[in-house]
This record gives C-alpha cells, structure tokens and sequence, in this order.
C-alpha cells in the first residue's frame, strides 16, 4: 500500500484525489491548509503571493492567539469534510495552538484531535527558534496520549538553532514519535545523523533539498523515512519517483513509500 504521509487539503477533494490517482497512491494524510495555492489564477508571483499572503501573517506572528485559533477551528472543519468525503482514502493530523497551558492543549488534543479520530497532532510550523521553545508544552501533554506522533516543519524558517531545539525535545520525550518534516532542508545531515541515534524519529522525505539527502536517508534509516509530497507544493507522482529512482534497494522503498508510516500510524 503507497500511503502518501503529508499532504494539505486541496479544494475541491476531487482534485486530491485524482492527483492521488495519477501517482497511484492508495491513501494520504491530510493536514489543515492555510493558503490554498491550488487557487491562484496562475504560476506568476503575484498570484501565488497573494495566496501565500495569510501564511506569511502566521510566521510572523500578526495574528491574536483568539484569531489564529478560530482559523484553526475553521480549517480542522475543512480537513474533517474532506476525510469524510473519501473515508477509504484519507486520514489526518489536526493543528494545535502554541502558546497555551499543558492542560489547555491536553483538552484541544482530546477535542480536536482524538475527537476527531486524527492519527497525529500537526504541522507545526515555527516561525523562529523561540516558537520552537514554544512546543515544548505541546510534547509535555502528548506524554497523556501514546501513539499520537507530532509532525514539525524543519526546513526554513526553522534554522540550525531551532532543529537543535527540537532533537532536544526528543531526547526529553523518547516515547514520542517526531517526524522532522522535509528533513531539516539545508541542515538534512544534521536531522539523519540525529535520526540514527533516535527511534522515536521519523525523517519526511518531501520538498527535499537535494536529491542526494533523499537518497543518503533511504541508505542511513529506511525504516524510518516517509513519502511525502506536500501537496499543493509539490507533486505526489514526481516525489513517489525520485525515491524509487535514488533508493539503494527495493526493501527500502516499500518501507519509504508506505510501510514505516503504516507501521507508525497503526493502520
């Protein structure tokens, strides 16, 4: 089974899925979206600007805490309907917000996450190493909820200094499985060397940064890399190819294209 274990939902769910067909990949895991760049009018800069425009608000932190849940809400929304329109096709991992107290965020995770029959809490997605500080609540309360993974964005804005502090976090939390989404970008030797010494780690192998770091991790820890292809950023046909073109055996690549996260996700 090809399990696809990080896309963004796509308006319409049609459109998901045939992408999914193209790739023949039987299943995705979906996450909430906030700018639908599927959207835009065409591939200029200004179109996809204008998308990316509420994005570039999150990182930078110009929303209250009130406004960025209350987008929150009305995307968990979204990503239930589009789970529910192709139960046989989709899973999914739910958001949860920075900033509030180990028992507010064990309440929004029983709420909203496990409310919601969610298999994972994310993307976090860190707009600087002090919002990477700000996740170490957020592994405090998942130590009341065995199995949920916890999914981070590690390619930029996060740095050397933020990745530092989440392979930290994991070492405090080694019942926790982290999977280091896009593999740290320009510092993915840093995020396989680290993933060697660490099972609870999980390296996604989407908008990699070189295709030599999606073959290097294929050969250092193919039972924990996962295919990914970030969709609406990337493509799942073209991703689900460059593993099976750089992969060093067939082994791996049936782990990478849907074993480890079957195995992970229990399903």
């Amino acid at each position: 089974m090809i399990i696809d274990n990080h896309e963004h939902v796509m308006l319409p769910t049609a459109l998901q899925i045939q992408k999914l067909n193209e790739a023949q990949v039987d299943k995705a895991i979906l996450f909430t979206t906030t700018p639908h760049v599927e959207r835009a009018k065409t591939a200029a800069l200004k179109d996809i600007d204008k998308e990316m425009s509420v994005l570039y608000r999150v990182l930078g932190g110009t929303y209250t805490p009130e406004e960025r849940r209350a987008q929150m809400k009305t995307c968990i929304v979204e990503l239930t309907n589009a789970i529910a329109a192709a139960p046989d096709r989709f899973f999914g991992f739910g958001p949860v917000p920075l900033g509030l107290s180990v028992r507010e965020i064990s309440a929004w995770i029983e709420r909203y996450v496990v409310g919601h029959a969610l298999k994972g809490v994310g993307e976090f997605t860190p707009g600087s190493d002090a919002q990477v500080e700000q996740l170490a609540p957020i592994f405090a309360a998942l130590s009341s909820f065995p199995g949920l993974p916890v999914w981070v964005h590690t390619f930029h804005p996060v740095g050397s200094g933020g990745l530092k502090i989440l392979m930290r976090l994991c070492e405090e939390y080694p019942s926790i499985p982290v999977i280091f989404g896009h593999m740290g970008g320009i510092n993915w030797m840093d995020a396989i060397a680290f993933a060697k010494g660490r099972r609870n780690v999980y390296l996604d192998l989407s908008a990699a940064f070189t295709t030599l770091s999606v073959k290097c991790a294929l050969t250092e820890v193919p039972e924990r890399c996962l295919f990914g292809s970030d969709v609406p950023f990337g493509a799942p046909i073209l991703c689900r190819r460059l593993i099976e073109y750089v992969s060093p055996s067939a082994e791996a690549t049936e782990m990478a294209l849907g074993d480890n996260i079957a195995r992970l996700l229990q399903i």
